[in-house]
């Protein structure tokens, strides 16, 4: 072969691969989402809503989901790709994580449809449950982070028992879902929504850390 042909060859060999490489990163071209590995982000203990009486503390991050179910989503998360986080405080205020990596897009936005619509029926399923109780639940609306996420809350009240309040965010970032559930004793009137959304903002940003 000579040299001229080679250098030929070479040159188209070149000018192909380029062309690939501009193929894959035009505008507009559709690209698969990257394949993660290992154990997603996780909130830090100075990233929940501050409590006025006691540091938050924080256990490790395990896989699965927690051993006593998440509050509202008993049914509604899969142990299947999970991890989980829990925290808590030295009184009565305490929080869990819930990560679950789907098997695709599709799959994660069933999941957090899901999620949410379980959170948004626990107050009727909990006056159901409990004769004599009263619950209510509210929608604390969107919060613009990655492919959204959604804050609600939910106040129960047991009879002849101490109230409840809980906050939930959902969020999504790809084919990952999380949520973020908050509780302790009180009312609505005590549920520190401003630094939840900016706790549940954090927890879907860090989801590709």
């Amino acid at each position: 072969m000579s040299i001229r042909t080679r250098s030929n060859r070479l040159a188209t060999a070149v000018t192909a691969v380029a062309a690939a490489a501009v193929a894959l990163t035009a505008p507009g071209t559709a690209q698969a989402e990257p394949v993660r590995t290992g154990t997603p982000a996780f909130l830090s203990p100075g990233q929940l809503p501050p409590n006025p009486f006691s540091p938050w503390y924080a256990g490790e991050v395990a896989p699965g989901l927690p051993e006593l179910p998440v509050f509202c989503l008993e049914d509604a998360l899969p142990e299947r790709g999970s991890w989980h986080r829990r925290f808590h405080t030295e009184l009565d205020t305490g929080a869990v994580q819930v990560t679950v990596r789907t098997s695709g897009v599709g799959a994660a936005r069933r999941l957090a449809a899901e999620a949410e619509a379980s959170v948004r029926d626990c107050a009727a399923d909990f006056r159901e449950r409990h004769p004599g109780a009263s619950a209510r639940w509210k929608d604390y609306g969107r919060v613009d982070v990655e492919e959204g996420a959604h804050v609600y809350g939910v106040h129960t009240a047991p009879p002849e028992s101490e109230y409840g309040i809980h906050l939930f965010g959902v969020g999504r970032d790809g084919r990952t879902v999380t949520v973020v559930a908050w509780g302790r004793m009180g009312t609505f009137e005590d549920a520190p929504v401003k630094d939840f959304k900016e706790t549940t903002r954090t927890a879907v940003d860090k989801l590709y850390r």
